[in-house]
């Protein structure tokens, strides 16, 4: 070999080399961050080429695709699609987008996922067309009908999950859409379709149940501030606290009353229980004080507040914010002011209080589940964190029994078993109510946390109330949940 044939031969080896090694970054490095760059419209396009894989839930396919005539070969097909839009969302290469699960599970559904290396490379070697993998979720589809039909002519959502594994089996919005109608080809149909749902004032693209315009928890978050109570060691559920008509706020002249309007029961103190029982705002305002911000946001984010969650979908984080003068505080103390929260954090307190003072993460994806049936990737239930000794997480619950049984949250009884829970109405100035339930049943045997929230007043302006509206809600999902 002459010298300058060598010397190319070497040139030709390194160029091979850098090739190599820019392309191995590339498909394995970079390979998840290029798919999920929103900027990046290959990946969506690409997922039209191959027959994407289904989104399952209790077994049965709630969307999957179809031959199509056009360019894009397949067409996305939603069953019930109003009841799952929240959960499956839809993709469009219309609209050059896609939500929900259709976003979050992409590369699962469109086989490009590093867990579907292997399948891949074996429909190559055998000639297969290119298929995507059916994502299994941990939704039913009878606690979803009963989570959807129970928020009919409602504004509002509803998100049911497993206390002891964060698993989500219902999630439910309304009003809700038709994701047939945004996964169409007809560039027209669908660019005047979703033009329509953006006009709509109900707001129907949001999902309430983890996302949108956050409402104010109202008297479901006593169950923080009481849990944050019992976690200082300096009270317990009999601890008593002034009992007055009316509460001027610190620094303040602005007046709290409770909802009744006269004390929280008779007596010029009030136990902790009964206070939370009765759902009193002045008890509960003057415990807010003495615990303090810090210490109340604290309990909260053990909880989840102030935190976002993939559940593969991302949740808009609750909030309790930091600074609050003791004005503020009060108003937390009862769920107004500057505290915010979706249903799924909800769901979370009562299910941390159910599962023994351990919140989970919640998940909404079982596993991943290759064309000729392997499973290609499972996922685990795992622990966010202990937000109350098991203890007193009893005695909290215990409390949330008593709400159902005699308290405020009658609306939520089922026979025969013991319920937990608490409602909420939340003021918003003169606009109507926020309507809200949370809570578990069984209470010695929890199988289910919900939460339920309704904008609006319900249809009933500032006459509405957690108990009347939310509450019944919140009863069918978890008798759905416990009829299975």
């Amino acid at each position: 070999m002459t010298k300058e044939l060598r010397r190319l031969s070497i040139l030709m080896l390194v160029m091979f080399l850098a090739l190599f090694g820019s392309t191995s970054v590339i498909q394995v490095v970079q390979a998840d961050d290029l798919a999920r760059n929103p900027a990046n419209t290959r990946a969506l396009y690409d997922s039209y080429e191959v027959q994407r894989g289904s989104i399952i839930a209790g077994g049965t396919a709630i969307a999957s695709s179809v031959p199509s005539d056009d360019v894009y070969s397949w067409q996305r097909v939603y069953v019930d699609a109003d009841m799952w839009a929240p959960v499956t969302g839809y993709i469009n290469p219309v609209l050059g987008s896609a939500t929900g699960l259709e976003q979050a599970m992409t590369q699962a559904l469109s086989g490009t996922a590093d867990s579907q290396f292997l399948s891949r490379l074996d429909r190559i070697v055998t000639g297969q067309p290119p298929r995507g993998s059916n994502v299994e979720t941990s939704l039913d589809p009878v606690v979803q009908r009963a989570a959807f039909d129970a928020l009919a002519g409602l504004q509002g959502a509803v998100i049911a999950i497993e206390p002891d594994t964060g698993r989500v089996l219902a999630m439910a919005t309304s009003p809700s859409y038709d994701t047939n109608t945004l996964a169409s080809h007809d560039t027209e149909a669908v660019e005047a379709a979703y033009e329509a749902l953006l006009d709509d004032p109900a707001d129907p693209l949001a999902n309430r149940a983890i996302a949108g315009d956050l409402n104010p928890p109202g008297s479901t978050f006593k169950l923080v501030v009481v849990s944050a109570a019992l976690a200082s060691g300096e009270y317990t559920p009999d601890s008593t606290l002034p009992n007055p008509a009316l509460y001027q706020l610190p620094q303040s002249s602005r007046t709290v009353r409770n909802a009744g309007g006269g004390t929280c029961g008779p007596g010029e103190e009030v136990t902790i229980a009964d206070a939370l029982r009765l759902s009193c705002n002045i008890p509960m305002a003057e415990l807010a004080v003495r615990l303090g911000d810090d210490a109340i946001r604290e309990e909260a984010e053990k909880y989840g507040f102030n935190r976002a969650f993939e559940l593969p979908l991302t949740s808009t984080p609750s909030s309790y914010p930091s600074g609050l003068d003791d004005a503020q505080t009060a108003l937390s103390g009862f769920g107004q002011g500057r505290v915010i929260a979706t249903p799924l954090q909800m769901a979370m307190v009562s299910a941390g209080v159910a599962n023994g003072g351990i919140v989970m993460n919640p998940r909404m994806v079982d596993a991943v589940i290759g064309p000729d049936l392997t499973v290609q990737e499972t996922f685990d239930s795992t622990e966010y964190g202990r937000a109350l000794e098991e203890q007193l997480a009893d005695e909290l619950a215990g409390m949330m029994v008593a709400n159902v049984r005699e308290g405020a949250a009658s609306g939520a009884r089922i026979d025969g078993v013991q319920v937990a829970g608490k409602t909420g109405t939340a003021e918003n100035g003169d606009r109507p109510y926020t309507l809200w339930f949370t809570g578990f049943a069984p209470a010695d045997d929890p199988q289910v946390a919900v939460a339920v929230v309704v904008e609006a007043g319900g249809g009933q302006g500032q006459s509405g109330s957690g108990d009347t509206i939310a509450a019944p809600i919140a009863k069918k999902v978890m008798e759905a949940v416990l009829g299975r």
